[in-house]
C-alpha cells in the first residue's frame, strides 16, 4: 500500500512539477497578431527578447498584412493587435473588438525602383512619381493583400487621382504577398514598389533597387497597437496583453524601440505621448 502511495505521488509530481496555483513558464504567453513589417524589418527579433527578460512573457508573433491581422483578432485568435493602418484600426474599435488603440511609433514608405528609374520619377513628390508611372505603364508592384502598405499605396493612387482598380494593366501587378516578397519580384523585374522603410532597410536581395521618392508628408506611417477586447473573447489574456502593451509605450519601450537600428539608420520613431498620432 505504501508503494502504491508512492508511485501515485511520483506520477502526480511528474505531470505537476509546479507549486499549486503557478502557471507553467510556458503558459505565461500571448499571441500578437501584426503587420509583417515589424517582423520583417527584425524589430520584433530586437525588442521581444529585452520584454520576455524583464517580465518573463513570450510573445508570440502572427506576421500578417494588417488586414489579416486584424481578422486574425476578430476571431478570437490573438490577444493583442499592432498594425499600421490608422482608418482600419479605428473601425475595429468601433465595431468593438477593442475598446482602446495606442499609438507606438512611426516611420515612413517610400517608392523604391530601378536604379536608372526608367519612368524618371526621382524626387519627393509621390503623386507626380505615380502620375508618371501609370502614363508610362512602367511596371509596378503592389502587395494586393489588404495590408497596412497596401492601403497606403491604394490612398496614394487615389491622392494621384487614378483610379487605379479600373486603370492597372500588365503593368501593375498584385501579387497577395508579404513584403519581402513584393521587394523581391520588383528587384527580379526592374519595377517600382511602396515600402514601409524599416523593411527596405532590412532587405538583402535589393539588386538594382534604390529609393527613388523619400520624403512626402503623404508617405507618413503610424503604428499602433489594441488588445483585443476580453468581453467578446474571455481567452484573451487580458493582463498579460496589456503588460506587453503598457511596456511598449512606457518610456523603457519607446526608449528600447528607438535603439534598434541597421547600419546606424534608426528604423522607428516613438511617439506613444502624441495623442493625435
Amino acid at each position: 500500500m505504501l508503494k502504491r502511495v508512492i508511485l501515485i505521488l511520483a506520477a502526480v509530481a511528474a505531470v505537476a512539477p509546479f507549486p499549486a496555483g503557478q502557471a507553467p513558464a510556458q503558459e505565461k504567453s500571448i499571441v500578437v497578431a501584426s503587420t509583417t513589417s515589424t517582423q520583417d524589418s527584425g524589430l520584433f527579433g530586437y525588442v521581444l527578447p529585452i520584454f520576455k527578460q524583464k517580465t518573463g512573457i513570450e510573445v508570440k508573433v502572427v506576421a500578417q498584412g494588417t488586414g489579416q491581422a486584424l481578422d486574425t483578432a476578430r476571431r478570437g485568435d490573438a490577444d493583442v493587435v499592432f498594425v499600421h493602418a490608422k482608418s482600419a484600426e479605428e473601425k475595429f474599435l468601433a465595431e468593438g473588438f477593442s475598446l482602446k488603440r495606442y499609438p507606438v511609433m512611426y516611420n515612413d514608405f517610400v517608392l523604391i525602383g530601378p536604379q536608372s528609374d526608367s519612368a524618371g520619377v526621382k524626387g519627393k513628390d509621390i503623386v507626380a512619381a505615380l502620375q508618371t508611372i501609370k502614363a508610362k505603364a512602367a511596371p509596378f508592384i503592389s502587395r494586393g493583400d489588404r495590408s497596412g502598405t497596401n492601403i497606403a499605396e491604394l490612398k496614394l493612387w487615389q491622392d494621384a487621382g487614378i483610379d487605379i482598380a479600373a486603370a492597372k494593366g500588365p503593368w501593375y501587378r498584385e501579387i497577395g504577398q508579404g513584403m519581402g516578397a513584393a521587394l523581391n519580384m520588383a528587384s527580379a523585374s526592374n519595377a517600382y514598389v511602396l515600402s514601409d522603410r524599416g523593411t527596405w532597410l532590412a532587405f538583402k536581395n535589393r539588386g538594382d533597387l534604390v529609393i527613388v521618392v523619400e520624403g512626402d508628408k503623404r508617405l507618413f506611417n503610424q503604428y499602433g497597437v489594441m488588445l483585443v477586447n476580453p468581453a467578446k473573447f474571455p481567452s484573451v489574456k487580458k493582463d498579460l496583453g496589456q503588460q506587453f502593451i503598457d511596456w511598449l509605450i512606457s518610456p523603457e519601450g519607446q526608449k528600447v524601440i528607438a535603439g534598434y537600428k541597421i547600419n546606424g539608420q534608426q528604423l522607428f520613431y516613438p511617439n506613444a505621448n502624441d495623442p493625435s498620432a
